[in-house]
């Protein structure tokens, strides 16, 4: 394991990189131990607070499984880790963006917002429509593309609120989350997506009607655009 020593100013967060890079990549795989704080200590150059403070959070995050009294060991993250590990995943080891990754956030966005939309249909109040009405307009006149970006996130975010579904709601935030530090890229990337005001509108107006099945094909169509314009930018790339 290429652990090297640590010179930046968060030595925790710094030390949590290295090891979870280690984990992700499989260079270190499951089952694997990890060695014992004291040699992490001396081989990253950092105290042991440090060490167990990052420890702590590859732990959270069902990265390793620290055994009191014995090893900590890799876990299988894949079977055991849930999407807020999607942002270490983001990036591969030469710092481009995991195609397959990438495709995966996008489905999963899309997937989640049309059923969203078929619920809210069933279940959003009357300030929920007119928000999202408002946010509709908000969409069309955004004078750029991460305005345009942000408008989408205000009106998918309403669904999702329209829905009164929590699991919903909780994944939509880590999604946004995710694709933040790449955001000028996704504004780009599904332009066509953002562009369409009218599809949006056509949402918004079918949740008005209740018409769940009909929300629901509105949002498909919608985001469908942009999920296969980062289909096929990741498969070029």
């Amino acid at each position: 394991m290429p652990l090297q020593p640590v010179q930046r100013t968060s030595v925790a967060g710094a030390v949590f990189n290295q090891l979870s890079d280690e984990i992700v990549s499989g260079r270190l795989a499951p089952g694997e131990a990890l060695p014992p704080e004291r040699e992490l200590t001396e081989r990253l150059g950092v105290n042991r607070q440090a060490v167990r403070e990052a420890l702590q959070r590859l732990d959270q995050l069902g990265l390793v499984e620290i055994r009191h009294g014995g090893s900590t060991r890799v876990l299988d993250f894949r079977q055991v880790g849930g999407p807020e590990l999607l942002v270490l995943l983001l990036l591969g080891e030469n710092g481009t963006l995991d195609a397959g990754v990438v495709r995966s956030i996008f489905e999963l966005r899309a997937t989640v917002a049309a059923d969203a939309a078929r619920l809210c249909a069933a279940r959003a109040v009357p300030g929920t429509v007119r928000a999202l009405e408002d946010a509709a307009d908000a969409i069309a006149a955004a004078p750029t593309p991460l305005d345009a970006l942000a408008a989408s996130e205000q009106f998918w975010g309403l669904v999702i609120e329209g829905a009164d579904n929590v699991a919903y709601r909780l994944l939509h935030n880590s999604l946004e989350r995710i694709y933040d530090p790449i955001r000028d890229q996704v504004a780009s990337l599904i332009a066509d997506e953002l562009d369409d005001a009218a599809g949006h509108r056509r949402v918004a107006v079918a949740i008005a009607k209740g018409q769940e099945r009909a929300a629901e094909v509105a949002a498909r169509k919608v985001l469908a655009s942009g999920t296969e314009a980062v289909v096929a930018a990741m498969a070029e790339s």
